[in-house]
């Protein structure tokens, strides 16, 4: 875009968020062009919109000057599908960061809630405990501090299977249509009034009733989910992000749309709480368990995770830090030490004497340091055993889970289980929750092969009892190291694979997706297209229907990134 044009639009975005709100230097929107896993490229402005009202005017702003949009809470996506991706785009990019809009609603004393689009899980985790209740998901999130609608558009989650991942057919949004006029559809199954302004300044200010909010035909979450898991004879998955049963407006958008807010169920939280730790180096006997688990028991556990020694082990070398600041400072004190270590590690971009990736070095130094974090009896349990087991269960599946494990454990030799004290399964929660970030620290510890790093997150099908051998010895005898965990009920599995120095690493990532379309496996299962995954034809067309003129999130799923899709 023209010199003449560029200041015409900064000077138009100014008037509504002020200089402050509007980043053009490159090195300060570095950090929000640049994914934390893959993914970079240039963005004219990053804005920071403080209400509603700016979202509407910044976005009809930037419309008019033909801009491609991008909408950004936490960046925390895995595969790139919250930044620029490249430098190839027919237009100029902007990207909005939605995390000062960060209110939550509570309606129907807490049974639902109302997101904005900078609400977070955490966030959103803490409002709902005073009431006894909790969102659809609280671990899941591979990258801490995860927003809300970035959930639903992404279907993230489903690890508590008795909750299933996040989807509504309940949200207001804004999208830009085929005559190239913007839209806000308000589809909360509220009255909001008629006019745009009505509308968001109704929301932003309450003025509805809360308490008496009347119930809609359409869902707030999936309901349908803890009976799909169940049905181990499919040879379909339970779910994944190209599914057609779950695409609905914002459910899956990828960013096609801007989301302004979202209505969702919540859940009763269980009396009790019982985390049972199992391991063993056969398995095959945790697939029989799974199988007994979804077939006999009236109600499932909440939550069945699967941890391979490689995640373990990486958790602990790679997250300890994480850990320790969770564990003892709680979630709220992540936002502002992230925001710290973010204007630390901007100060030394701006001189190259110094090491990138500074203070992640000295945290993990720091880490290595302190005393050991984690009980001895999960340490011994990975020693000992290949593969291990974390279950959730609450109530009255305790008594249940325990007399299944029990039986299990005393017919088969190498193979056992424990049932944790509070604080032992407090801490084994916490290991797996942090789990997810071990790829994104090795990769910045290790970032002269960074290249290297293949991540799949794959959703097998209900009936493959194969998960633990689909890969043969001479693809993975190309590999240095190989991080595996899952959502073992599901069948939904993270793998991530460092190649060895000297090898195709897209040869080898096409050798594993041709056996993984051979077993009738789909990905990704939950962290959606992004940019490393082509979509399939449904996802595209879901696309082109919520965004006709490709001006939201251009070229996510491989598509094209020019105007109109030419």
């Amino acid at each position: 875009m023209r010199g003449d044009r560029i200041l015409e639009l900064k000077q138009e975005l100014i008037a509504v968020l002020g200089r402050k709100n509007v980043l053009t230097d490159p090195k300060k929107t570095l950090f929000y062009s640049t994914g934390i896993r893959v993914g970079n490229g240039q963005a004219s402005f990053v804005l920071f919109p403080q209400n509603l009202l700016h979202l509407w005017k910044i976005l009809e702003i930037s419309i008019s000057f033909d801009q491609i949009i991008i909408l950004q809470a936490a960046n925390t996506g895995l595969t790139g599908g919250s930044t620029p991706f490249g430098d190839d785009y027919d237009r100029d990019v902007i990207i909005i960061s939605t995390l000062k809009i960060n209110q939550l609603i509570l309606v129907n004393k807490g049974q639902q809630v109302i997101a904005f689009p900078g609400t977070t899980l955490y966030q959103l985790e803490d409002n709902l405990l005073p009431l006894g209740r909790g969102p659809h998901s609280v671990i899941g999130s591979s990258c801490i501090g995860a927003s809300v609608i970035g959930g639903v558009c992404n279907n993230s989650g489903g690890n508590l299977v008795n909750r299933g991942p996040a989807y509504t057919e309940l949200s207001l949004f804004a999208r830009l249509n085929r005559d190239g006029r913007l839209e806000l559809i308000n589809h909360l199954g509220i009255e909001l009034g008629d006019t745009v302004d009505e509308i968001l300044t109704n929301i932003q200010n309450i003025n509805f009733n809360t308490e008496g909010l009347s119930s809609s035909l359409k869902a707030a979450s999936d309901k349908d989910y803890k009976n799909r898991v169940r049905d181990i004879t499919a040879s379909s998955p339970a779910r994944f992000n190209s599914d057609q049963r779950r695409l609905y407006e914002s459910s899956g958008c990828a960013g096609k749309i801007a989301v302004f807010a979202v209505r969702l169920d919540t859940f009763p939280l269980p009396e009790r709480e019982q985390v049972f730790f199992v391991g063993t180096n056969n398995p095959d006997h945790l697939t029989k368990l799974r199988e007994r688990i979804l077939t006999e028991m009236p109600t499932l556990p909440d939550m069945g995770e699967y941890m391979h020694r490689s995640y373990f082990d990486a958790s602990d070398k790679y997250c300890k830090d994480l850990f320790i600041l969770i564990k003892y400072f709680g979630t709220k004190s992540l936002p502002r030490i992230f925001y710290f270590k973010r204007i630390i590690d901007e100060f030394i971009d701006d001189y190259d004497f110094l090491p990138s990736n500074l203070t992640d070095n000295i945290m993990q130094f720091l880490s290595s340091i302190l005393p050991d974090h984690l009980p001895s009896i999960l340490r011994q349990y990975n020693n000992r055993f290949e593969h291990c087991m974390l279950f959730l269960a609450s109530d009255s599946t305790i008594q249940l889970m325990d007399n299944l494990l029990d039986e299990e454990t005393k017919i088969e030799t190498d193979y056992e289980y424990i049932k944790c004290t509070s604080l032992e399964g407090k801490d084994a929660l916490l290991h797996r929750y942090v789990a997810g970030s071990a790829p994104s620290r090795y990769r910045k510890l290790h970032s002269y092969n960074s290249a290297n790093i293949i991540p799949l997150d794959v959703a097998l099908p209900r009936n493959c009892d194969s998960w633990y051998k689909l890969l043969p010895a001479e693809i993975l005898s190309q590999m240095a190291q190989s991080y595996q965990m899952g959502h073992f009920l599901c069948m939904v599995f993270h793998w991530d694979f460092v190649a060895k120095e000297g090898i195709d690493v897209d040869k080898l990532k096409n050798k594993i997706l041709y056996i993984l379309d051979r077993n009738k496996a789909k990905y990704p299962a939950e962290h959606n297209v992004g940019h490393l995954y082509e979509a399939d034809n449904s996802l595209k067309n879901f696309y082109r229907e919520l965004d006709p003129t490709n001006t939201f999130n251009s070229g996510i799923g491989k598509t094209s990134k020019r105007k109109n899709y030419e």
